[in-house]
């Protein structure tokens, strides 16, 4: 039996879309060993019984990133123990008799192939965001995009126009966070030395810049979207992801709101329990229109025939999740890809409404209920309503048999079992 490790960034959207591979992966026949850290290991609810784990260090085994006075520092302590405990576990696999055949490992992990190759291992990058924000990213690493940016519009190959707000905010000088620069800039640093290169999008989504990448990487291949009740033509409610919450007291909730009625007449918000008291006293009392929860399982309310339209920060598998099940967004983002992403959602898949900051770079209530109004109500929300059916069934048209994804995921596999 072919054999691959997993081995996803110890963060919540990094891991769903490589957990949803590694449970198609099993489909066909492959044995999975899920690779985390420890510390975000000790986290996770929803272990998936039918995957072997495995743990990593990240050089802070308690509690992680929360432990490290910074980013930097976490990441310098992650690089120098994170390439050793990795090589110790393909050395406790292949000790076991269970030798590795494939390494698949998180794009932020470019030292995973170097291990790998010592081993002698197949190497295959799984890049976790789109091919527009890879691409500027990419272009930062080969020199072709200087930094800091200058500009006010940036031009680069097969993609949009890109204003200097469109940017991932790691290219703000104000960003808090622009020492991860570095690390979304390395992913590609030596991505061409990998066997494969997988991207969770599909080939529908963004065409132009796809071909333009396989002329570089010709193994490269989109196998998105990484929604495994998609692939298997199941609901979202069959679905289980790895997380570290649990809930599903939202669900019959929205069992007795009316068709496409949530937001809009009805509301649904997640608010983290730390943020909680941020809110007004009794808020969710007087509404008497919404629930307010700390989590809940997204790919089940997004299935949900009570859901009209979502707002959303705009990650990447947030923004492939709404997509894939045909609801309508607003586009409120925060920070890294995010920005380029509703950039996307409005202007160029128009599948949402991008919502407008004021001076403070805060979204005021008016902002967001004209936003709301505009999907729920207008002729354009009609009009993004019939692009998100498009776009519902291209997705589910490339994870079918024959598919772009599809195809691509079975010239993957076949290829790890004539190895």
């Amino acid at each position: 039996m072919v054999h691959c490790v997993v081995l996803t960034f110890p963060a919540q959207g990094h891991i769903n879309p490589m957990h949803q591979f590694s449970k198609l992966l099993q489909q066909k026949g492959v044995k999975v060993t899920l690779v985390t850290t420890l510390s975000y290991c000790k986290k996770l609810q929803n272990l998936p019984a039918s995957i072997a784990l495995e743990t990593i260090s990240d050089g802070f085994d308690n509690d992680g990133i929360n432990e490290a006075d910074n980013y930097k520092a976490y990441l310098e302590r992650f690089w120098q123990v994170g390439p050793k405990t990795f090589a110790e576990v393909l050395e406790k696999l292949g000790g076991s008799g269970d030798p590795v055949d494939c390494v698949i490992y998180n794009s932020f992990f470019p030292w995973a192939l170097e291990v790998a190759k010592r081993f002698g291992i197949v190497g295959a990058v799984f890049l976790t965001q789109n091919m527009c924000v890879n691409s500027i990213y990419y272009h930062v690493n080969q020199g072709n995009l200087c930094l800091p940016l200058t500009e006010n519009e940036i031009s680069l190959p097969l993609l949009p126009k890109l204003q200097l707000e469109d940017m991932p905010t790691f290219f703000l000088p104000t960003d808090e966070h622009s020492v991860l620069l570095d690390l979304v800039v390395g992913q590609f640093s030596n991505i061409d030395k990998a066997d494969w290169i997988l991207c969770n999008s599909f080939y529908e989504m963004e065409k132009e810049v796809t071909d333009w990448t396989k002329k570089s990487w010709p193994k490269f291949r989109t196998i998105g979207p990484c929604i495994t009740s998609m692939i298997l033509n199941k609901r979202g409610d069959e679905d289980q992801d790895v997380t570290q919450f649990k809930s599903e007291e939202c669900m019959k909730w929205l069992d007795d709101k009316p068709k496409e009625s949530v937001v809009g007449s009805y509301f649904l918000w997640i608010v983290r329990a730390s943020e909680q008291s941020k809110l007004p006293k009794d808020f969710e009392k007087k509404s008497e229109k919404g629930l307010v929860i700390e989590w809940c399982s997204q790919l089940k309310v997004l299935a949900h025939e009570a859901i009209g339209c979502f707002v959303t920060h705009c990650g990447w598998n947030s923004t492939l999740e709404a997509l894939s099940f045909g609801v309508p967004t607003v586009a409120m983002p925060y920070w890294s890809d995010q920005s380029t992403n509703a950039k996307l959602i409005e202007d160029v898949w128009k599948m949402g409404i991008r919502v407008t900051f004021d001076e403070k770079k805060i979204v005021r209530g008016e902002a967001l209920k004209y936003c709301i109004m505009e999907i729920m109500k207008s002729d354009r929300g009609k009009e993004i309503k019939n692009n998100m059916k498009q776009w519902k069934a291209l997705a589910a048209q490339a994870v079918s048999e024959e598919g772009s994804s599809h195809e691509n995921i079975e010239e993957f596999v076949n290829s790890l079992f004539s190895l």
